[in-house]
């Protein structure tokens, strides 16, 4: 999946009090994360979906905007949206995919469950998946990681002949791949 093109799509998604179409034009020339979780009205998937949503602004401050995607329908986005607390804080995009077409897309869709894995991917304003991540079922994802890798991810695209190293945080020092470095990391 790293470096290849996110394929075309239609969803209908429920964005800040609205239901709002959406496409694979709608990520192009931005970055991107494809926020994938198993369902609605479930136990992990809020706490996750929570955390990013306290990330948000700073995420979008960065460029990126967001999509959470899961099979459940637009409609169910809404009244989930409408009765918790912590969905509630949502501001970017829940996509319904009860088509699955785009979990099958990025590869995620459960066989014989019809419901996502608990994925991530980070698409570069080309298109390009630059970054993924699934866990299991019972292990939730971190904001903070994802934006640690966000800025990553960004940094090598501003600054090519660089590359981030393990645990990088931004301002910290990056590696420039040369034959000198074999052997001496």
């Amino acid at each position: 999946m790293i470096n290849t093109q996110i394929k075309p799509f239609n969803a209908t998604a429920f964005k800040e009090g609205e239901f709002v179409e959406i496409s694979e034009k709608d990520v192009l020339g931005k970055w991107a994360v494809f926020f994938f979780y198993p369902a609605d009205f479930t136990f992990v998937c809020p706490t996750e979906l929570e955390d990013l949503a306290n990330k948000y602004e700073e995420l979008k401050g960065m460029g990126v905007e967001v999509f959470s995607v899961s099979t459940d329908t637009h409609f169910c986005h809404k009244a989930w949206h409408d009765t918790s607390e912590a969905i509630g804080k949502i501001n970017y995009y829940m996509v319904g995919d009860q088509t699955a077409t785009i979990t099958n897309n990025f590869g995620v869709l459960r066989e014989g469950q019809g419901l996502a894995d608990r994925a991530t991917f980070l698409i570069d304003p080309e298109g390009t998946i630059q970054a993924m991540e699934i866990t299991a079922e019972g292990i939730g994802r971190d904001a903070e990681d994802l934006m640690r890798k966000v800025k990553a991810a960004q940094y090598v695209a501003a600054h090519p002949g660089e590359v981030c190293p393990a645990k990088w945080k931004e301002g910290e020092a990056t590696l420039a791949p040369s034959l000198d470095l074999v052997g001496k990391i």
